[in-house]
């Protein structure tokens, strides 16, 4: 694997110094985050759309176990190790970084990105819930939303490989 892709999946210490080199340089840090369980179109689109924010996409990225709790004993399909990679791999991602928690507020507060990017199925007024949104908004940072590409997720592609 090419030095560069694996460079961009950076532990919590390296990130947070990379985020203060980015806060000195002027950097708009964008934030997003999921599972990214066999990842298809859709998550390709959202993460291109989320990068246009600002300067730097920071992808924050489900743990295995916190992919299990969230979606089930058989999920992921794909280990964090190797979604790591495959984010890593697009050019529209600076940085991955693995969390173990089932929400980001965690994450977020360790970074406090600009910019924080949900799909628009969280959008007001009628979208779900923002956990994150008073944090976000505590320390002066933005939530902004990506449109969500139809017929498109994780859950939809296993039934399709399972013949449902």
């Amino acid at each position: 694997m090419p030095r560069k892709i694996e460079g961009k999946i950076l532990p919590w210490p390296r990130l947070i110094e990379c985020r203060e080199e980015w806060r000195h340089a002027g950097c708009v840090v964008v934030w997003t985050n999921g599972c990214f369980d066999l990842l298809h179109i859709g998550h390709i689109q959202s993460l291109a759309a989320a990068r246009n924010f600002g300067d730097v996409l920071v992808v924050g990225l489900n743990s295995d176990a916190s992919v299990r709790r969230l979606k089930g004993p058989q999920r992921p399909i794909i280990l964090a190790e190797e979604r790591a990679l495959i984010l890593a791999a697009l050019e529209c991602v600076d940085a991955v970084v693995i969390f173990d928690e089932d929400t980001p507020e965690q994450a977020i507060m360790r970074l406090k990105p600009d910019i924080h990017v949900k799909g628009a199925d969280y959008a007001p007024p009628s979208g779900k819930p923002i956990p994150e949104a008073a944090l976000v908004q505590s320390y002066g940072g933005q939530i902004r939303f990506v449109p969500l590409v139809d017929a498109h997720s994780t859950s939809s592609l296993i039934e399709k490989i399972q013949g449902r």
